[in-house]
């Protein structure tokens, strides 16, 4: 019974089969492989409009390189308090951007609060160069609580961005999770909503490793995109045989294999999330709409799920297993090939069944 994370799982084997086929033939190299183009067709269909896309291997690589070509060292980036890019990318950002700033934003589910960026570029830049000055937006969909971000709300925040001049990145690392727990399309929540760059990600959703950095409006972006191709490469993250990842790229959106993975992802969250609300001695403590459930736990069913086997994080990491005696906090994820009967198990223990 693993929890942990979404990609504590290995790759669906579609996507080892893919990395064989392309293994077996020479093509290629550093992106030249006709997977790679291929992949950026595919996609242009899904977002429905130009754009180009590039494969990194890795989250962090994918959003941290975004971000250093979208503000020059001299920037403020502007993200959620608990963003991916804040709390658990060791600086990258600020290293890969030269000396870039993050300022943190408040905001319930881990979504930003408009009246609060609003509020925050009133004041940034406002002291010309004694000042950082605005640069980008950064959002999360799904955000970091496991919420979801509707078009319209995308729209209000890089509204806002934009009428500041500012860039939006979005790191899309569960963005598949996002779009099948919503009623809107891809293009509905990225380029229409005004989003300028988006980091697609695959890895926490069957891949092995593979995330692609999406340049929306690539014309207008064209310096930009300029940009991110050399500090890729300056990087160390222009890989050398790139058919391995395009490969994973092309058959995690073949037959919408990256859009099933998801669903099943979030249908076994939201039966954990549902059985532990009906829980009367558990609170759940997010909004789960996806894959990624919060939840207070009492400190006997714990014990009881941790000899079972069950593995999950504890939430915030600085707690102990004792927690605060009484109970432990906890981030239970969900993943593509999650069986259903560990949830079943799991649910039972919380019960005492077990």
């Amino acid at each position: 019974m693993n929890f942990s994370s979404d990609n504590a799982f290995g790759a669906s084997p579609e996507i080892i089969e893919a990395i064989a086929r392309a293994n077996a033939d020479a093509l290629g190299s550093y992106g030249a492989d006709p997977l790679a183009a291929k992949v950026e067709e595919r996609l242009k269909e899904i977002f429905e409009t130009d754009l180009r896309a590039f494969l990194v291997s890795t989250g962090t690589a994918a959003n941290a390189i975004t971000l250093a070509s979208l503000s020059p060292p001299w920037g403020t980036v502007f993200c959620h308090e608990v963003a991916h890019i804040a709390e658990d990318e060791c600086g990258a950002p600020e290293f890969y951007g030269g000396g870039l700033k993050l300022h943190l934003l408040p905001g319930e589910q881990a979504r930003i609060d408009p009246v609060a960026l609003s509020a925050a570029l009133l004041e940034a830049g406002a002291r010309g160069v004694h000042q950082a000055q605005p640069a980008a937006l950064s959002l999360t969909n799904l955000t970091e609580m496991g919420a979801l971000y509707t078009a319209a709300q995308l729209s209000e925040l890089c509204g806002i961005a934009h009428a500041k001049g500012m860039a939006v990145h979005l790191d899309g690392t569960r963005f598949a999770n996002a779009l099948v727990a919503g009623n809107e399309s891809a293009a509905a929540i990225s380029w229409q909503a005004g989003v300028d760059v988006l980091c697609l990600g695959a890895t926490k959703n069957g891949a092995l490793a593979a995330e692609v950095v999406i340049f929306f409006e690539p014309e207008r972006q064209a310096a930009r995109i300029a940009e991110f191709e050399f500090r890729r490469k300056r990087g160390g993250h222009l890989v050398s045989k790139g058919r391995l990842l395009s490969s994973q790229m092309d058959a995690y959106l073949t037959d919408d294999l990256w859009l099933r993975n998801a669903r099943h992802a979030n249908a076994m969250g939201q039966k954990v999330a549902a059985a532990l609300a009906a829980h009367p001695e558990i609170d759940v403590l997010n909004e789960p709409q996806a894959n990624m459930i919060f939840a207070r736990i009492p400190l006997p069913v714990h014990r009881r799920l941790r000899e079972a086997g069950a593995a999950y994080y504890l939430e915030p990491a600085s707690q102990t297993e004792d927690g605060d005696g009484e109970a432990v906090m906890v981030r239970l994820v969900c993943a593509p090939t999650t069986p259903e009967s560990d949830i079943d198990n799991f649910l039972a223990i919380c019960a005492g069944e077990n």
